[in-house]
């Protein structure tokens, strides 16, 4: 994890329907925050007082959804702006986003894949290069679900390592998203979780999913998460060590003690992780 990450324990995606619900919880309970500030960017009034309340108790990170980081559309550098100024404004260190792309002339309202090209890295790589510049930081970029694979070269995995390592940016691992795509596209998700660039992972994803049918998952963040998620992040802990982890949950948003639940699963799957860890270590002094 990058050293100067405040990031620590389990966190939780904050939505404007939790604002009332989670008005009492301490960092005991959620140890940090995730918003889309496309969802938060001009708030004024009420929202913003109650809003500026929970980022002035929980450590916060930004997860974008329409930079479009790899749309062949020039980048949107006043979304950019607006980025920079609510994180400067809220004091938030951290920024992530989709290694996909939403946009091209107008928005596709969808998360499309990047095709698995060589010319693709490179292009993608220096856009994420020019939004750090931009940002004055570094950036973590999630591998994403996906449903089709458009000029597919090289191997999902080849890719993703391949924009990382060229952009020399972060990852934000997204265990659900492994998992999804691994039913989806018949592969090992554990094969491919340990071929993930862990020394650059900065946090993890968690999240529900739809069973559209025996081999097609669609990536919803709608439902509680499974057990073969929950064991793919517990291994995730295994291979790189323990990493901070935010539960999804976008849509059929349930009451907040059940949201409060699924985090105790992921403290419990750390503090279980640690021993391991600790025993192993004993055992071989």
């Amino acid at each position: 994890m990058n050293n100067n990450s405040p990031l620590n324990g389990a966190g939780l995606g904050l939505r404007r329907s939790l604002l009332d619900s989670l008005a009492d919880t301490t960092t005991s309970d959620i140890q940090f925050m995730e918003v889309a500030p496309e969802n938060w960017i001009g708030l004024g009034g009420r929202f913003e007082k109650r809003f500026r309340s929970y980022t002035e108790r929980f450590p916060f990170v930004c997860h974008g959804l329409s930079l479009s980081i790899g749309s062949p559309a020039p980048l949107d550098l006043g979304l950019l702006s607006d980025i920079k100024k609510f994180m400067q404004k809220h004091n938030i260190e951290t920024y992530t986003e989709h290694l996909s792309f939403c946009s091209d002339d107008s928005h596709l309202y969808d998360l499309v894949p990047i095709p698995f090209t060589e010319e693709a890295v490179k292009y993608t790589a220096q856009r994420i290069r020019h939004v750090q510049d931009f940002l004055g930081r570094k950036i973590a970029m999630e591998n994403v679900s996906y449903y089709c694979a458009p000029q597919q070269e090289m191997r999902e995995i080849d890719f993703i390592n391949a924009v990382i390592e060229e952009a020399d940016c972060d990852l934000l691992l997204d265990v659900n998203n492994i998992y999804v795509n691994s039913i989806n596209h018949g592969y090992d998700a554990e094969e491919f979780l340990r071929a993930m660039p862990g020394d650059r992972t900065l946090y993890i994803h968690v999240a529900g999913h739809y069973n559209e049918a025996e081999d097609l998952k669609v990536d919803t963040h709608g439902a509680p998460v499974i057990d073969p998620v929950w064991d793919l992040l517990a291994k995730a802990y295994e291979i790189f060590g323990v990493k901070p982890t935010l539960l999804e949950r976008d849509f059929n948003i349930p009451p907040a003690a059940e949201l409060l639940a699924e985090l105790e699963i992921i403290k419990k799957l750390q503090a279980n992780a640690r021993t391991k860890r600790t025993t192993s270590a004993q055992v071989h002094v």
